[in-house]
């Protein structure tokens, strides 16, 4: 069974998908995507949740233009 990260520092993420932290801090307040937070700040996302919600984003801005 092959172990893949699915929990990325909020940098790391916003730099794989080219998002900024913003977007990504936004999405976890509105439990768009799971988070994991320390002293009650978001600093891990699950990539998976990420993926899906700029997938989201892409359609979304397709289908406006």
């Amino acid at each position: 069974m092959a172990l893949v990260k699915t929990w990325y520092d909020l940098g790391a993420a916003a730099e794989k998908f080219g998002i900024k932290e913003a977007t990504l801090k936004f999405w976890a307040s509105e439990g768009l995507v799971r988070s994991e937070r320390e002293d009650g700040n978001i600093v891990r996302v699950h990539i998976d949740d990420v993926r899906l919600q700029v997938a989201d984003m892409i359609k979304e801005a397709e289908s406006k233009s």
